[in-house]
């Protein structure tokens, strides 16, 4: 193992010198930065568009069988009161007119009937518009300021929480201890393909001959798996830090919602858990991958396996109301013990804290043992797969052949 640092640093050192791991870097956030700027401009243009359906006048006519309809806020509305609702639509029908608004005798059990000119989808808008300000203005006269918000739901509540005596706020709760699960599926998702290829590439290009040559296998994958977790904070810190300094600089002008990092709550030991959890599954996926890549001969059959894996990873988040509504049914139990399954229930009902400590435990321990598995695995796939360049290996092979 003495050659484990210099695998290390080979791997780090040639990884980084390569242009496409500067190209995913760097694309991540150019990519999130045009996305920032459609938004900017989309807000931007509809807001002009707004205003400008606002400051346009159009004809309207009205009938009100209702008698909720005052009919001096409808003059200031330039709303002409029409006879009939034939005579309004037939207004609207031969162009006479550009709206009608027909409101029934019961509001309780019939539609208020709206009749205009097609203008677009954007300013057709502008009908149902001026019907419901009509409307909502005229009844607010005959009632309190108090009654009117009840109503129409613009009611403030403040709602403070306590447990075991002290006030707490769940959500901002689950923020901290919840970053390691989002940032878990980003450097899956991100980095995955690597960690399957890593082992592949020197296959298909036949240089694994000579690298065995010189450095133990055991050394060698060892080291790969300690480099591509290595590789992937690196690689995550660069693609994240340019978003977070994006946020706090234009969150304001992209309407972003603001958030007081000093008022979350740091929990020591949910942080502490989390942070352990993501290492270790990190590195167990990391294992795992690994471990396809010297089994097979090509990326092309890897892939194959990885959308297995994948499945593992991701299958469970479908799943993600019932670990927090219902931790203890038996479905989550399976799910938060079974170790290919286990990261994002543990990670998850850590971040919004429904996993006892005794729960923690056990799963950490079970995923070690994993990890442990796995990795000694991954080790013994090499040592028997890394020169088999036509075929893959099979399970007996795997388990039936000697180091």
């Amino acid at each position: 193992m003495h050659n484990l640092s210099t695998v290390i640093k080979f791997e780090i050192i040639r990884t980084v010198k390569r242009k496409s791991f500067w190209i995913v870097v760097a694309s991540f956030p150019i990519i999130i930065s045009l996305v920032a700027l459609v938004i900017y401009f989309s807000n931007q243009s509809t807001g002009d568009a707004i205003r400008d359906a606002q400051n346009e006048t159009f004809s309207i006519g009205y009938r009100d069988d209702s008698g909720l309809i005052d009919t001096s806020l409808a003059k200031k509305l330039s709303a002409e009161s029409i006879k009939n609702k034939a005579q309004g639509i037939e207004q609207v029908a031969n162009a006479s007119l550009d709206a009608f608004i027909y409101y029934p005798e019961s509001l309780t059990d019939q539609q208020v009937e709206i009749y205009g000119e097609d203008v677009g989808i954007f300013k057709n808008s502008r009908y149902n518009a001026v019907a419901t300000t009509l409307l909502n203005e005229s009844v607010s006269t005959t009632v309190d300021e108090s009654t009117i918000q009840v109503l129409s739901g613009d009611v403030d509540y403040a709602t403070t929480t306590y447990r075991e005596g002290e006030i707490s706020d769940a959500f901002k709760e689950l923020i901290a201890p919840g970053v390691f699960l989002v940032l878990f599926y980003f450097l899956i998702a991100v980095f995955a393909n690597q960690m399957l290829n890593s082992t592949i590439e020197e296959k298909e290009n036949r240089v694994i001959e000579m690298l065995l040559t010189t450095i133990e296998a055991r050394t060698l994958i060892i080291g790969k798996i300690i480099s591509l977790v290595l590789l992937g904070f690196i690689q995550g810190a660069l693609i994240l830090l340019p978003g977070l300094i994006g946020y706090l600089v234009f969150s304001s002008q992209l309407s972003l919602p603001a958030i007081d990092l000093s008022t979350i709550p740091l929990d020591p030991a949910r942080i502490a858990t989390g942070f352990i959890l993501f290492s270790i599954s990190f590195v167990m996926f990391t294992g795992v991958l690994v471990a396809i890549g010297a089994a097979v001969p090509t990326a092309k059959e890897a892939g194959q396996f990885f959308g297995i894996v994948m499945t593992f990873i991701f299958g469970p988040l479908y799943a993600a109301p019932l670990f927090v509504s219902a931790p203890d049914s038996p479905v989550v139990q399976i799910l938060s013990y079974f170790p290919l399954t286990a990261p994002v229930p543990l990670m998850l009902r850590n971040a919004v804290g429904n996993l006892s400590a005794t729960e923690a435990i056990i799963s950490i321990v079970i995923l070690l043992v994993t990890t442990a598995v796995i990795i000694r695995l991954a080790v013994r796939i090499f040592q028997f797969g890394a020169l088999e360049y036509s075929r893959k290996l099979s399970i007996k092979e795997i388990f039936g052949r000697k180091a």
